[in-house]
């Protein structure tokens, strides 16, 4: 199987963070993982650093966006052939990890995606209304279907960790997994099941929710029109 890096935003996990690290490790044996505390104003990195983690302690905020790329570079730096973006406070579940890298590996894929909806139907809530829109705002600029855009478990190829890596506006988001895919990306997804949070609170309040779906759709059906990929 490819080198895969398990690439952990952490924001003030302080609550989550050693559940999450040590559930890795039981259920994907072997894993190797960066927690990237991202300027925590908890006792985040004390965890971290009590448990010996593998970590990197960012000295200011970047955000979601900022502290993934961190850990692209990480993944660029030691030739992993893969990285995957997974959630700090418990959400993702390690036991998909080996099927979307196998996925990855034997379907020559370049990005591959936890989905929620692959196999099960979204429920009727604003949130899941926004990840709909966002489905159809990729389906008519791209011809591809996705049924969980906004699922942040998401797998990248070599490839793409040093294209991520090295560009300011690369963020792991749907707006440019829609650009990705103009550009011919490669990309699948694998039927997952997420847990709920169970600690601390989660940055995407309503509010954050709500603006962030608008900003999305407006990447994808305008600005990324105008993206140059070099």
């Amino acid at each position: 199987m490819n080198r895969v890096l398990v690439v952990i935003p952490a924001y003030n996990e302080a609550e989550n963070i050693e559940r999450v690290v040590e559930t890795l490790k039981k259920q994907f044996p072997g894993a190797e993982y960066l927690v990237v505390n991202d300027c925590s104003t908890d006792h985040t990195v004390e965890i971290c650093r009590e448990h010996h983690f593998t970590y990197l302690d960012l000295p200011i905020n970047l955000g979601l966006s900022g502290a993934f790329q961190a850990g692209l570079r990480y993944a660029q730096k030691y030739g992993y052939d893969c990285a995957i973006q997974f959630d700090g406070d418990g959400q993702h579940r390690s036991e998909y990890i080996a099927e979307m890298a196998e996925v990855m590996q034997e379907q020559k894929m370049d990005i591959v995606i936890g989905s929620r909806f692959l196999t099960q139907k979204k429920p009727h809530t604003l949130r899941m209304l926004g990840s709909s829109l966002i489905s159809f705002a990729i389906r008519i600029t791209t011809g591809k279907q996705l049924t969980d855009p906004t699922s942040g478990m998401r797998m990248f190829n070599r490839k793409l960790i040093t294209e991520f890596s090295t560009r300011l506006n690369y963020g792991p988001e749907p707006d440019t997994i829609a650009y990705l895919l103009r550009n011919k990306a490669r990309v699948q997804e694998v039927q997952v099941s997420m847990d709920e949070r169970i600690a601390g609170e989660s940055y995407l309040n309503m509010a954050r929710s709500i603006r962030y779906m608008m900003n999305m759709l407006i990447s994808i059906l305008f600005i990324q029109f105008f993206r140059v990929r070099k």
